[in-house]
């Protein structure tokens, strides 16, 4: 007997037929590529950057990422969406999938990131400016993308081989994502008057949808599946607002030069944008209220089970 079968079967599931150790690290590739398409599919060409020699955006190189200050929380939807659609996936499968499955998957996503890091870091460099403003510029948006591929690996992690408890954060991680990933495929395909455009709506109701829905399917019954849940909705309320000040203050052309004006501009926007009832409670309710569906709905599954047994 697999070594698959024997797990499965100790988790009350039995398997047929185990799959292939190779399987997962697809997985992980597959997840990574997906990640990135709604970069890709925009024709990946480099954003014009604010530290490089004059080019027009016509003659700016192929980028596998979007190297730029305004991209970010777009970089964070294509590396961590990728990886938690890895992470899912495995959950999914976990009965049928060898021993060390995450690892492998991992080495997949990690195989397809770290080449379009490195392909994009290597595009990046070849036009900026020498001085010291475009070396900050260039460490700070590296050093972003590697803290961000190393969250979506935690997130991989979580939603393949952790508790519950920490299934619902790596969800959450996920589901935050995920609206930015929308939001970069909403602009890749979406124009004034295009069938594409509620693809936008989306991107609002998205995490609280996902985040509700993983916190009805997994429950509260433990403690620490109950701390994980009010982890999970306080990530709904602080990642949006923290990513809206931080947007807004690397955005801004106006204060580029200004540090320290640049960080008291963020800090406001970010208090502002969690601290606006409009803003904040909406989602929260929407998360609220489908995680009391799903688990009832869950419940009920359950319930019916054993009548259906007799």
């Amino acid at each position: 007997m697999t070594q698959a079968a024997q797990r499965s079967i100790g988790d009350g599931r039995e398997t047929q037929n185990p799959l292939p150790s190779w399987v997962p690290a697809v997985i992980g590739a597959a997840g990574a590529v997906i990640g990135m398409l709604p970069w890709w599919i925009t024709g990946a060409r480099l954003p014009l950057q604010n530290v490089w020699v004059d080019t027009p955006p016509a003659a700016m190189p192929i980028a596998l990422l979007p190297f730029s200050q305004y991209a970010i929380s777009l970089v964070v939807g294509l590396l961590v969406t990728g990886a938690a659609a890895a992470g899912l996936t495995l959950r999914l499968l976990r009965a049928r999938l060898p021993r060390r499955s995450t690892l492998l998957a991992l080495g997949g996503v990690l195989l397809v990131q770290v080449v379009a890091i490195a392909q994009t870091a290597v595009v990046a460099s070849t036009g900026l400016r020498e001085d010291w403003r475009a070396d900050l510029y260039y460490a700070a948006l590296l050093s972003g993308v590697v803290v961000t591929t190393l969250l979506g690996g935690a997130v991989l992690a979580l939603l393949a081989a952790a508790p519950l408890a920490g299934a619902i954060i790596g969800a959450a991680g996920g589901a935050l994502a995920f609206s930015f990933w929308l939001a970069g495929l909403s602009a890749a395909l979406g124009s004034a008057g295009s069938p594409f455009l509620p693809l936008l709506e989306a991107v609002r109701w998205a995490p609280a949808v996902l985040i509700g829905f993983a916190i009805g399917w997994w429950g509260v019954a433990s403690a620490g599946r109950a701390v994980a849940a009010i982890g999970a909705l306080a990530m709904l309320w602080l990642v949006p607002g923290v990513t809206t000040g931080l947007g807004n203050a690397v955005g801004s052309r106006v204060l580029a030069n200004d540090l320290p004006s640049m960080l008291s501009y963020g800090l406001e926007v970010t208090r502002m944008a969690l601290t606006m009832p409009e803003l904040v409670m909406p989602p929260l309710i929407v998360a609220i209220i489908v995680a009391v569906l799903v688990g009832a709905a869950r419940w009920a599954m359950r319930r019916a089970r054993p009548a259906q047994q007799h």
